[in-house]
């Protein structure tokens, strides 16, 4: 796990200053506190900072092939190195490290661009190839490492694992989208093809991009992707069994290190479960680690310490505040775009906690994605039943005029929400579920952008994204639209953006077996009914773990972690949210109504509404305005 920047010139191949290249990994100090390499050569730059997890001695990087034909700068872990090495050895390859990055070199040499399909693992790296004189970008399929990017005016390409990174150039202009920050307020984070900064570019999970000198500067290819199209007709017993089997290997794969390794425990169903399976794996007790609430309703510390005792693991927990927001300005550095997701708070303290003890954590995210385990799947399921017995021609005038005049309830369950439901059944499954995995609705965004600024956004809407990845989706049934939208979008968007900077915040490498690209294609082809069943999501998941978790585990509510952020903005923060319409980085793009912010601030403290998750979005908007352009 490392932080990557280089220039490549695109055009000639002019000289690159080693110290310009230093500068930008330099910002990144977080991601490799253990090393620190450049290497340039004309018309290339490729640096390097380094957290030591495999061959501590050897795995120095940028690293070059012997001939010096071949170098690699890499951010990330090839989790089935040693199998791709001994067949390139079978080949005649000589390797002189023990290192999963040198695998990458000859993997190239043997294989070409069609190596990356040998990997199993999550990386983002940059191969010049100097007889060819060419540049290979590559981002792991699911999108768990970042890779940034952005094109100069000499002519140059610069790329860095973080904005930060790109920013550290003289060269790029920083100049702010107003696209990306409807997408941010529509979504709650900016998505993987959007950048706050004009100009940027963020690599897509499973893309790769190929540059040659001389050439101009091409679309990234997209090297693989999940189908949802075809369907297993293995029996349910066939399909645990085959669960388990693809859920061991993806978790022994990731405890290869020569360094401490642990995992994150919450007492959920995925963290558990992976916990489970290291412990099966395990001659030592696996070191456990998380963290709780000093408010019963939030807190899961007893669950993770009942899975702790039944695996005999070295476990750890702390209570912390969830007045926990003294952390804001640390996350607006680390995040460098505005992030809108609290429970970022509570991921950087659980991070914190394990760093104490090990340098290495697994982590269960990805299930949700997988397996239908987010609240919103079943209701999405639910809906499109009722859609298709409604047509259109009824729902959206009767369905939408009642869902206009029903009273918002947004303190209640989403069951007792009709207004909610009805103005989702009004509209195409692909709208309503757009509307359900968004944070700022399109009304509300209307009354708070200004007339320019609403005619700058020339239509541009958050949601059509989610639309388009709906309706184009190789899939089946709606259920599968909404999931793959969801492993396109919001997990490489919102989960994995939140696991890499916060673990990478405090120098944690954090690696996600239940992501394992052939557990998601296997997910992808199980029938709905092995997905949901019986309101409950995430079926076959829990039945296969039968075998190692107790029910109380398996089918308790989720939970997840929560902030308490309604509250802020009328306790400590309600001075911030009363600043955010007047004299701040918001006030000065001119791209909002002072009005409707103050509005919603005054409304929110007094009790009339609740605006906190609006608040909390603008917040850390202004933060990132101030941060990046100089607006504070």
């Amino acid at each position: 796990m490392c932080g990557i920047a280089g220039i490549f010139h695109l055009e000639t191949a002019k000289p690159v200053d080693p110290a310009r290249v230093r500068l930008m990994t330099d910002t990144m100090v977080h991601r490799g506190p253990d090393g620190s390499g450049v290497w340039t050569a004309p018309g290339i730059g490729l640096g390097h900072r380094r957290l030591s997890i495999i061959d501590l001695a050897g795995g120095a990087q940028p690293m070059l092939t012997d001939d010096g034909a071949l170098v690699v700068t890499f951010n990330g872990e090839i989790y089935n190195f040693a199998t791709v090495r001994k067949e390139l050895e079978s080949r005649g390859h000589v390797f002189r490290t023990h290192s999963d990055t040198e695998v990458i070199l000859h993997g190239w040499r043997q294989w070409g661009p069609e190596c990356v399909h040998r990997f199993d693992g999550m990386f983002a790296f940059a191969l010049f190839d100097a007889r060819a004189q060419s540049l290979w970008l590559v981002r792991d399929r699911l999108g768990v490492k970042p890779l940034h990017y952005a094109q100069l005016s000499d002519g140059s390409l610069i790329f860095a694992s973080e904005l930060k990174g790109l920013l550290a150039h003289p060269l790029l202009r920083r100049q702010p989208d107003i696209h990306a920050v409807e997408d941010f307020l529509g979504l709650g984070y900016v998505p993987d093809d959007a950048c706050l900064v004009q100009g940027v570019k963020k690599l897509g999970a499973g893309e790769a991009l190929l540059l040659r000198r001389g050439k101009p500067l091409p679309a990234p290819d997209r090297y693989w992707d999940v189908s949802f199209a075809d369907r297993s007709r293995a029996k349910p017993a066939a399909l645990e069994e085959e669960l388990i089997a693809l859920m061991k290997a993806a978790v022994r794969s990731r405890m290869v290190a020569d360094v401490p390794l642990g995992a994150f425990l919450s007492g959920g169903v995925d963290s558990s479960s992976v916990v489970a399976l290291m412990a099966e794996t395990s001659r030592r007790a696996v070191k456990t680690c998380t963290i709780g609430f000093d408010v019963d309703a939030l807190d899961e510390t007893a669950h993770a310490e009942q899975v702790a005792k039944r695996f005999v693991t070295d476990h750890r927990s702390r209570m912390v505040s969830p007045d926990d927001y003294a952390l804001i300005d640390t996350l607006a550095h680390h995040f460098d775009e505005p992030f809108a997701d609290a429970s970022a708070l509570p991921t950087y303290r659980v991070c914190e906690l394990a760093r104490e003890s090990v340098t290495v954590a697994l982590s269960g995210d990805g299930a949700d994605e997988a397996f239908a385990g987010y609240r919103r799947h079943r209701f999405h399921h639910a809906e499109e039943r009722l859609r298709r017995f409604l047509p259109q021609s009824v729902r959206g005038p009767i369905l939408g005029g009642l869902g206009q005049i029903y009273p918002k309830a947004d303190w209640a369950p989403r069951p007792l929400r009709a207004k909610a439901t009805l103005l989702s059944l009004a509209q195409s499954g692909e709208e309503g579920y757009a509307a359900a995995v968004g944070v700022t609705g399109q009304s509300m965004r209307a009354r708070l952008f200004s007339p320019d600024a609403r005619t700058a956004l020339q239509g541009h809407r958050a949601e059509d994204r989610y639309v388009h990845a709906m309706r184009n989706a190789p899939a089946r049934e709606a259920l599968d639209r909404a999931q793959y939208a969801d492993m396109k979008i919001w997990l490489p968007g919102d989960i994995l953006t939140k696991t890499d900077r916060m673990s990478m915040a405090v120098s944690l490498e954090a690696r996600e077996p239940l992501l394992d690209h052939r557990l998601i294609e296997f997910a992808a082809r199980l029938p709905v009914s092995m997905r949901l069943r019986g309101g409950q999501g995430k079926y076959l998941l829990k039945k296969a773990m039968e075998a190692y978790l107790p029910t109380d585990i398996l089918y308790r509510p989720k939970m997840g972690f929560v902030t308490p952020i309604s509250h802020w903005f009328r306790g400590p923060l309600a001075p911030e949210a009363a600043a955010i319409a007047g004299a701040s980085a918001l006030a000065r793009t001119g791209w909002f109504d002072g009005k409707v912010i103050a509005r919603a601030a005054a409304d929110h403290k007094s009790g009339l509404a609740d605006h906190g998750r609006l608040l909390w979005q603008l917040m850390t908007l202004d933060r990132a305005l101030g941060r990046l352009f100089g607006l504070g």
